[in-house]
């Protein structure tokens, strides 16, 4: 959102409407123009309601003190002034002002810079949006006319980095800000407690680890435009290494988004309890629905909202779906029955042996005991044979591989490190507790990973879909993200030695009849 989006608002104008705004200055080595920034706020901001908080991070000059006369002279406004026992870094410091926005009840949070950088004046301007009910954070923008900035004395080789920088992470994030890389922003404090920001980096991209916390929590950002301004004050921004740790905060970011790094500062939502249907492209949901006998009697394992059900029953197929979870009567498939059950338990709420098809799709990692669910399957078959479909994450995909190379191996919320997952499989432990177990494997194939779900349904997705499909061929046990079993369950000892008796019995009878 843009400023013309707004009604112009005057100074004279700004009213607070019961709400509480502090003005939070970081500081290092700001002596020689704190008391100037603080001159310049401007006197609508002069209440009881607007609180000037200075943090001076270990400055080696005389801010702490240029602070503190500043506020023994004036008292147009209450002024807190504090000094770091150590020096915290830009972002540290930002974590103690929106700490203390917080503790002390403040509805709003201005972060302005000490060394004069950004206009003060600007304030009634940011906070207006807020006040409106129409942001939870605002940030001031140089960009939105760049020649401004450029004017406003911005050097050329800023100016360039700014706008490549802010146009990779738009791209990544899926954003349309204009610029990343401005310290002039105004929080709303009830967005901040929804983001951890305490576990962002002390450092100067401090900046960019909130915007995506703020974007994948979908908070609302507005950007209006401030005047560029660059005086004497000292840069202790070291542009090549602020660059690089922009380009790997936003590679962390996105792997967080699709899976493939967990990362705990960027994990702002909460668990997912449904699936997304993954069809149109080669997955396990496309190989699982394909699997399926038309017509046939299906039991659906874990169904979660019933989306898979709801394609089976397109092919003619009953089904009957179970899960701890049953969704709402307006949100189930038609012609689904739905029966709520835990996974772990020992006994099944149904007649098993009635289905020609078991489907367990993405369940066997999630149970505390695998083996002892497919032996309690099996013997619950009685001596009928259904057909197992059965799908789980492929520990041994390169992707995890490599992190394990790299000493990275942690979960996450979603994929083959879901934190949900209590076992882990590759092909070969697959395949031998499903033998163990007494099933008779009839395919195994390897699944590539869902790009299309991952980085949107197009043609960068499809041609990496193709390449990954081409590299099961060589290995599966490699490149294959998830693993696809069909298996049967053969009848249990008991069961047939049943058989074998009765079997023998009708035999017999059949024998002694013919004799006579």
């Amino acid at each position: 959102m843009r400023r013309n989006e707004l009604e112009p608002i005057t100074p004279d104008r700004i009213d607070l409407g019961g709400k509480r705004l502090l003005i939070f200055i970081v500081a290092y080595n700001a002596e020689a123009t704190i008391e100037k920034v603080l001159s310049r706020i401007p006197a609508p901001l002069h209440s009881d309601a607007v609180e000037v908080l200075i943090i001076d991070d270990s400055s080696k000059d005389g801010t702490f003190v240029k602070g503190l006369g500043y506020q023994q002279r004036n008292s147009e406004f209450k002024i807190t002034v504090l000094r770091t026992p150590e020096n915290q870094g830009y972002g540290g410091n930002q974590k103690l002002g929106y700490r203390y926005a917080i503790d002390n009840g403040f509805d709003f949070v201005a972060l302005v810079h000490g060394d004069g950088q950004y206009a003060p004046e600007k304030l009634p301007d940011l906070i207006e949006p807020l006040l409106r009910e129409k942001a939870d954070a605002v940030f001031g923008s140089r960009m939105i006319d760049k020649r401004a900035a450029l004017r406003g004395g911005m050097p050329f080789y800023k100016w360039i980095g700014n706008q490549i920088l802010s146009t990779f992470q738009n791209w990544m994030l899926g954003t349309v800000l204009s610029e990343f890389h401005s310290g002039y922003r105004v929080y709303s404090t009830r967005a901040l407690v929804q983001v951890p920001f305490e576990r962002n980096t002390n450092d100067f991209h401090f900046d960019t680890e909130i915007i995506i916390q703020f974007v994948l929590k979908k908070l609302r950002i507005v950007e209006l435009p401030i005047p560029t301004f660059y005086g004497n004050e000292i840069c202790y921004v070291n542009g090549l290494k602020y660059a690089a740790n922009i380009f790997r905060t936003m590679l962390r970011a996105r792997s967080h988004q699709v899976n493939l790094l967990f990362d705990q500062k960027f994990d702002v939502n909460a668990p997912e309890e449904t699936y997304d249907l993954k069809l149109g492209y080669e997955s396990s949901h496309t190989a699982a629905i394909a699997a399926a006998h038309p017509g046939g009697h299906i039991l659906d394992v874990g169904c979660g909202q019933g989306y898979i059900a709801a394609e089976l029953i397109k092919r003619g197929c009953r089904v009957t779906g179970m899960d701890r979870y049953v969704p709402d009567s307006a949100e189930r498939p038609e012609q689904v029955n739905f029966i709520r059950w835990d996974l772990d338990r020992k006994e099944f709420p149904v007649n098993v042996s009635q289905f020609d098809q078991i489907f367990l799709l993405d369940i066997i990692e999630h149970l505390k005991e695998p083996a002892h669910f497919m032996d309690e399957l099996r013997f619950a078959t009685a001596c009928k044979r259904p057909e197992i479909i059965l799908t789980t994450a492929n520990i041994g995909f390169i992707a995890t591989r490599l992190m394990l190379l790299l000493g990275q191996f942690n979960y996450g919320k979603k994929g083959i490190l879901d934190v949900t997952h209590t076992r882990l499989f590759t092909f070969r432990s697959m395949r031998e507790l499903l033998k163990q177990s007494g099933y008779e494997i009839l395919e195994v194939r390897g699944i590539p990973a869902p790009f299309p779900a991952a980085i949107g349904d197009n043609f960068f997705a499809r041609a990496l879909l193709r390449l990954n499909t081409a590299l099961i061929r060589m290995s599966k046990g490699l490149f294959s993200y998830q693993i696809f079993i069909r298996a049967e369950a053969k009848p249990t000892v008991n069961n047939l030695l049943r058989e074998t008796i009765s079997g023998s019995s009708a035999l017999k009878a059949e024998a002694f009849t013919q004799a006579a």
